[in-house]
């Protein structure tokens, strides 16, 4: 029987159509078709396009790590926020005075560094920190429950923000003006559609022995995912599992 090669939806996914191309890729890697000199033209393109749709998809990633971490790190300071100024109203006075040694250094700074840009947010939130370290002011921290800690994780969030911005810049010089993954997948979705299953169609109907076994994990690969496809749009997630893709 003739193998029936099916073309990838157009509704999969970036990631998805990048994890069909690389399959492909492994695929045609197995045997050696420098005889066939459009299929290896047809694989020196795919790879070419596959290799810059990886790097986008890389890039979105370092991004949505990067909106991630600040975005704890806005949560801490709403935290230390809410928590010193409820205990600016606490019944026993120790807390209640200890509160206020503490709000007269965050007033400085207050939530409304959480709007700064990233760099400016930064540079707030370090300070702030500092500031948190003065020795005079520790027993009024320690007297405050759960701010040592929230001070602490604080710390440790602005770090972590700090790698993440020194991913997203690396993969953002790496590419310079690379085109959008969106737009990489619409030529990823060609070159598999329109050149390299339109050229097998065509030369397994021509020469099966060469090419049959190839189209038919061909045609197994792209099969695999649109099944995948369909199945995820025929029973959306819910709205939080959807989040972070292209």
């Amino acid at each position: 029987t003739m193998v029936k090669i099916n073309k990838l939806v157009s509704v999969a996914r970036t990631t998805e159509v990048d994890t069909v191309s690389d399959r492909l890729i492994i695929e045609y890697n197995k045997n050696d078709w420098s005889s066939d000199s459009n299929m290896v033209s047809l694989f020196t393109e795919l790879k070419n396009v596959s290799d810059r749709i990886t790097a986008a998809i890389n890039r979105i990633k370092a991004e949505s790590t990067l909106e991630e971490k600040d975005e704890l790190r806005d949560g801490i300071i709403k935290s230390i926020n809410y928590l010193v100024m409820g205990n600016l109203y606490h019944p026993d006075n120790a807390i209640k005075e200890a509160a206020a040694a503490v709000n007269e250094v965050f007033e400085n700074y207050g939530l409304r560094i959480i709007s700064e840009s990233y760099s400016t947010e930064s540079s707030l939130i370090e300070s702030l920190l500092l500031d948190f370290q003065n020795e005079a002011l520790q027993p009024s921290i320690e007297a405050i429950p759960q701010l040592t800690e929230l001070i602490s994780n604080l710390r440790t969030v602005q770090t972590e923000f700090e790698e993440a911005k020194v991913a997203f810049e690396n993969e953002k010089a790496a590419q310079g003006n690379e085109a959008s993954a969106t737009e990489l997948k619409k030529e990823v979705l060609s070159v598999i559609n329109n050149k390299i299953i339109v050229y097998l169609r065509a030369m397994v109907l021509v020469n099966e022995a060469v090419y049959g076994s190839f189209a038919q994990n061909t045609a197994q690969i792209i099969d695999d995912m649109n099944s995948i496809v369909r199945k995820r749009i025929n029973n959306p997630p819910s709205p939080t599992e959807e989040e972070g893709e292209n």
